[in-house]
């Protein structure tokens, strides 16, 4: 008899952070390594949010939590939603949890049977499929391409529903390709899955505030498909709060108490200091996040035209979230001088080894002729970066 489960050997391990781990590893042998593998951004937490994580220690707000969230939380995220999404929901329909990824698992175990189809549109985020099989249920890929902005159509999304299907995950703006979806296009969406009320819908919005094209738009705002909708969402990259792992849904009220029973049996409430810095971060303003987002804004630009110096690579461009998601197809079947490189992965290993430059393989996200290059790093890791990649491209043959 194995000492392992069955279902851990039903999903893979996460390929940004075992990318990122090796990167730092090597990095702890004392090579050289510029990671621009990482998905979270190089900023710290702004003050204000931290002094108000000392002030919750200094009050004692240390002792367990309710399972959904303190109530002042609760209410400030519906806040949030109503000035910022004109979205309402009541606290009740509110769970918060440790982190956003969190927050997604909790929702699928809530909803998802096995034998349960689940679109996914590729590019995605890596765990999304992992998740589905971890509750047993079938990911159906929905191809999309980079000339059209990695962005799936109507008659795509109605062709791949099945009487199996439960779900669609949508993200916007997405990670890896950075695709923001209009409020035209949402509404298209909407459309088909109006005439499917049974199909739920993950929208996963934790990169709202990243978003280049100025006001963020959720699929949750039309009426005739909002109790079928789950929006996710925190604190973790809007504010810089990787590390306090703050997450949330909103959700009609049959799905938040069910996520609200698995959580008080899996992990119960969230850190309590973690949320008072939440509760600061949400009720504050946007003044940082905005000066973050110019940032990253003037960071891709910086990007792109360095790409275009990158020759045989294709490239986009993102309107949000801190990531490229370059084609490099070209130089697939190409030779190091010693070993051909027959895939993304491979490239990406060969980049690490060779040119000391961590990136992250597109298979892992569903689409194995592109690379993920996070620009959460400073313009002159940008810049010494690309001087990497082609430097290790040209040497390709």
């Amino acid at each position: 008899m194995s000492l392992i489960a069955d279902r851990v050997n039903k999903f893979e391990e996460s390929e940004t952070l075992a990318m990122a781990k090796l990167a730092r590893e090597l990095k702890q042998q004392g090579k050289d390594i510029i990671n621009l593998s990482t998905g979270e951004p190089d900023f710290d937490t702004p003050n204000h949010i931290r002094e108000a994580a000392k002030k919750a220690i200094d009050e004692g707000h240390t002792h367990y939590p309710p399972v959904t969230g303190y109530p002042e939380l609760k209410n400030t995220i519906c806040a949030k939603f109503e000035s910022g999404n004109n979205l309402k929901f009541s606290s009740n329909q509110i769970v918060v949890s440790t982190g956003a990824k969190q927050s997604i698992m909790n929702t699928l175990l809530a909803t998802i049977n096995p034998g349960d189809e689940v679109l996914l549109p590729a590019p995605y985020w890596v765990s999304y499929p992992q998740m589905v099989k971890m509750v047993d249920g079938i990911p159906v890929i929905l191809d999309t391409q980079i000339q059209d902005d990695f962005k799936i159509t109507p008659p795509q999304l109605e062709e791949s529903i099945t009487e199996k299907t439960k779900m669609l995950i949508l993200t916007s703006p997405c990670n890896p390709t950075g695709t923001v979806y209009s409020f035209e296009e949402l509404n298209n969406i909407a459309i088909v899955l109006k005439n499917y009320p049974d199909i739920l819908i993950i929208s996963d919005e934790i990169y709202e505030h990243i978003n280049f094209n100025g006001q963020h738009n959720s699929i949750a705002q039309f009426e005739e498909i909002k109790d079928q909708i789950i929006v996710v969402n925190g604190v973790s990259k809007g504010f810089a709060m990787t590390g306090w792992r703050i997450g949330y849904i909103a959700a009609q009220d049959t799905i938040a108490k069910a996520c609200e029973k698995i959580q008080g049996q899996f992990t119960s409430g969230a850190s309590s200091i973690s949320q008072y810095a939440a509760l600061s971060a949400l009720s504050s303003g946007l003044d940082e996040t905005r000066k973050m987002c110019d940032e990253f804004k003037s960071r891709r630009d910086l990007l792109l035209n360095l790409m275009e110096e990158v020759p045989g690579v294709k490239t986009n461009v993102p309107d949000g979230a801190f990531y490229l998601f370059p084609d490099i197809s070209e130089y697939i079947g190409k030779c190091d001088g010693e070993n051909v490189i027959n895939s993304s992965k491979e490239l990406c290993m060969y980049l690490l080894n060779q040119h000391g430059l961590a990136l992250v393989p597109g298979e892992s996200f569903g689409n194995g002729n592109c690379i993920r290059i996070s620009y959460a790093a400073s313009t002159e890791v940008i810049e010494k970066a690309i001087t990497r990649l082609k430097s290790g491209l040209e040497k390709l043959t």
